[in-house]
């Protein structure tokens, strides 16, 4: 079975929480114990984890960020398809709330997209097979649990996604710079998708063209945009501010 390593206390806790199963080994700084390490020291052994140890040198040279001498070699992450997709809005007893990821390339925007998907309760994030982040350690490490709880669908065409997505009723919100609308205007509380385009280019064309509406994210200070993982906390908890609301969209 093919694997990587994931790393830092948070991201390797939330494995063992969620996923001790993917857990091939746990590797520690030698020499590095105490508090969080002990204790997840400790669950590794009671779940039966293979322990390993590495000298610093090695924890540096192996892997790219703040590690806090923890690692874990893991399965690696494998996106849904479009059948998966499909299984998984069947089996939904409430409105769809989804992300639609247009080319976000960055692992660290990624993560941190899936963090704020994770926690606003959407149900998945779709995104291109092609111009699109690997889910890698960065993208664990970035989204602190998400990327393993969270199901990501990685599609082969997502403009028929979208018409797909819209056949069933669900209204497809877009993102831009440009458009009439607020996204604090929208009545966000029936099945919604929401859009978020690639860094600095925002959507591409055809998936603007498939989108029901558009909407603008007010700017009151001199910056004319958000980074893509910020604009897209902002409108997923739009979402969930309004679903929560006893009358909608205020």
């Amino acid at each position: 079975m093919s694997s990587e390593i994931s790393f830092g206390v948070h991201a390797v806790a939330s494995l063992l929480d969620n996923h001790p199963d993917q857990v091939q080994e746990l590797i520690l700084q030698r020499g590095k114990r105490g508090g969080r390490i002990d204790e997840l020291l400790m669950r590794a052994e009671a779940a039966g984890i293979r322990i390993g140890y590495k000298d610093k040198r090695w924890m540096d040279e192996h892997l790219e960020g703040v590690h806090q001498g923890v690692a874990a070699r893991v399965a690696m992450l494998r996106a849904g398809n479009e059948g998966s997709l499909e299984q998984l809005l069947e089996g939904l007893e409430v409105p769809p709330l989804l992300l639609i990821l247009d080319g976000v390339t960055d692992p660290h925007n990624l993560g941190a997209c899936l963090r704020s998907a994770d926690a606003a309760g959407v149900h998945a994030v779709i995104a291109p097979k092609d111009r699109s982040a690997p889910l890698n350690a960065t993208v664990r490490k970035v989204a602190c649990g998400a990327a393993e709880v969270i199901p990501y669908i990685a599609v082969t065409n997502l403009a028929r996604t979208m018409k797909g997505l819209q056949q069933r009723g669900i209204w497809i919100t877009g993102t831009a710079g440009e458009a009439t609308e607020s996204l604090f205007q929208l009545d966000l509380t029936g099945p919604l998708a929401v859009v978020m385009g690639a860094e600095g280019k925002g959507m591409r064309r055809l998936t603007r063209e498939h989108c029901d509406r558009l909407a603008y994210l007010p700017m009151a200070g001199e910056v004319s945009s958000l980074n893509v993982s910020v604009a897209t906390g902002i409108c997923l908890f739009e979402a969930v501010r309004q679903r929560q609301a006893p009358g909608g969209v205020a």
